[in-house]
């Protein structure tokens, strides 16, 4: 039935006036936020880490530089870009999104990774992108949920940026929530729980791993690690939200 998504959106569009999806007031038809929510969702501004979009109080010469934690550790991805800061309404909207069930959240969050893979330069370095890679959900997790949150935001931004959607991994272990565990605790917690999908080569790809907040890095790189396995070129990583 997903034919009939679109169709009942704008249906309803027709039933129901246009709301902020931050405070649920009167927007102008076609805006996802009144101008006061709108104030409080807050971009990533220089500077900030270069791997991994970690933002900095502090000046620069360069505008930029690498953070402690990707100095500590090796990543496999080459770079994770974030399109927001994950506080406040953005953090909100996040929880709400995935969580309650808000699915039509996927519209704005969609925008604005489009609106990131469109300006950010780290995003466009080296060989043009293949293919979005969603990170998976266990197949329990997504009954629990209904839907995997980033494979929504995957093909919505698909459609923007005009990039095929493989469903490349596989989750094979269900794992606890990564919520509340420290770094070495979520690399414990990974080990093992992903696999390539056999029906999806990815051998010389060029891949864009997408996911809904980075915070380690560790569910990411576990992806990457597993997708470089079997044969990915590269990949790169835009999230909605850096923790």
């Amino acid at each position: 039935m997903s034919w009939a998504g679109p169709w009942l959106e704008a249906a309803a569009g027709l039933l129901y006036p246009s709301v902020c999806a931050g405070c649920q007031g009167p927007v102008m038809a076609g805006e996802d936020f009144c101008g006061r929510c709108a104030g409080k969702i807050n971009g990533i501004e220089e500077p900030f880490c270069r791997v991994c979009s970690q933002p900095f109080e502090g000046e620069f010469p360069d505008g930029g530089f690498t953070c402690s934690n990707c100095h500590e550790r090796k990543f496999a991805f080459e770079c994770n870009v974030s399109a927001r800061r994950h506080a406040g309404l953005v953090r909100d909207l996040v929880s709400r999104f995935k969580y309650q069930g808000e699915y039509y959240l996927r519209k704005p969050m969609g925008a604005w990774l489009a609106e990131t893979w469109a300006t950010d330069a780290r995003l466009r370095a080296g060989p043009p992108v293949s293919a979005l890679v969603p990170v998976p959900l266990h197949p329990r997790r997504r009954r629990e949920r209904g839907f995997n949150q980033a494979e929504a935001l995957c093909r919505t931004l698909g459609k923007r940026a005009r990039l095929p959607v493989w469903n490349a991994l596989r989750r094979v272990r269900y794992t606890e929530t990564q919520t509340h565990l420290a770094r070495d605790e979520r690399l414990e917690n990974l080990r093992g729980a992903f696999a390539p999908a056999r029906w999806r080569p990815v051998a010389g790809a060029h891949l864009l791993l997408v996911d809904d907040v980075f915070t380690t890095g560790s569910t990411v790189d576990e992806c990457t690690r597993v997708l470089r396995r079997a044969g990915a070129a590269s990949v790169r990583v835009l999230t909605v939200a850096r923790r």
